[in-house]
């Protein structure tokens, strides 16, 4: 569970196209964007707090998710859609260009505002963006995850994260996923879940960053992986963005979550590539 957040922090909403987006600020400093999909504001708030003793830091709800809410909560949520939230985040704020840590689905979103508004962007740290289409075994891993969302759409909840955790090579005994997928859950955590699941996923998963665009950029770009991560389809998918950008991938503490999981010693690092 997230800890409370122990730096103040103020919660605003904008109006985006087909909606409304909540965002938080916190500190003072140069500009750092800490994004998730489908993560909110809150799983980043122990790292937030840390970045925020010498830095400005934006937090968010992505579009449909919590805070977030859609006109049509059917609109599917696209790397394009969500880098176009966070560039009108960024120019209500006044305070670019900005660093971008994006982490899982939201180092696709980073990547994508990098590609369209680069001169928002100082640098992006993409955490182990789920690339999957710069991978030789697309075609499978794609319909391995129209399987898995099939899944949890006909309503096999447990199941569906079964397939989930077998495809990023994470190791979940089955007593486990049913402790946390079975049950009654908060309904808001469900309602996100079965966003990610049904209008999230794919967009995210199927995009394929212009890699010439990105090697041509302004922007820096580090690719970052966790160090617990090694052999997973993360790893495997950040592996192949930094040999594409013709970089030496970045190693984080923790996994694919270590952001929440180790936020301190992820501050630190953090704070060593931003130097």
């Amino acid at each position: 569970m997230t800890q409370a957040s122990t730096v103040p922090a103020a919660g605003h909403v904008i109006e985006i196209p087909g909606g409304r987006l909540y965002y938080e600020v916190r500190g003072q400093g140069p500009l750092v964007a800490l994004v998730g999909a489908p993560m909110d504001a809150t799983s980043f708030e122990p790292l937030a707090d840390l970045l925020a003793a010498d830095h400005t830091v934006l937090t968010t709800d992505p579009r449909g998710i919590n805070r977030s809410p859609l006109d049509d909560p059917d609109q599917d949520s696209t790397p394009e859609l969500r880098a176009e939230d966070l560039s009108l985040l960024l120019t209500r704020l006044e305070a670019g260009p900005a660093t971008v840590l994006g982490s899982s689905g939201g180092a696709v979103t980073a990547l994508a505002l990098a590609q369209a508004r680069p001169e928002q962007v100082r640098a992006v740290v993409a955490h182990e963006p789920p690339l999957i289409e710069l991978l030789p075994d697309r075609e499978r891993l794609h319909a391995a995850t129209d399987d898995l969302v099939a899944a949890y759409l006909a309503g096999d909840v447990a199941g569906a994260w079964a397939k989930v955790m077998a495809q990023a090579g994470i190791d979940v005994p089955e007593e486990a996923l049913e402790a946390m997928f079975g049950g009654d859950r908060d309904p808001q955590a469900v309602a996100d879940e079965r966003r990610w699941f049904a209008h999230e996923m794919r967009a995210t998963t199927r995009w394929r960053p212009d890699l010439d665009l990105l090697r041509a950029s302004p922007v820096d770009v580090v690719v970052g992986i966790g160090e617990d991560s090694a052999g997973q389809l993360c790893d495997r998918t950040s592996r192949a963005l930094a040999a594409a950008l013709g970089l030496e991938p970045v190693i984080f503490p923790g996994d694919h979550t270590g952001f929440a999981d180790h936020p301190g010693r992820f501050a630190a690092r953090l704070r060593a590539v931003l130097r």
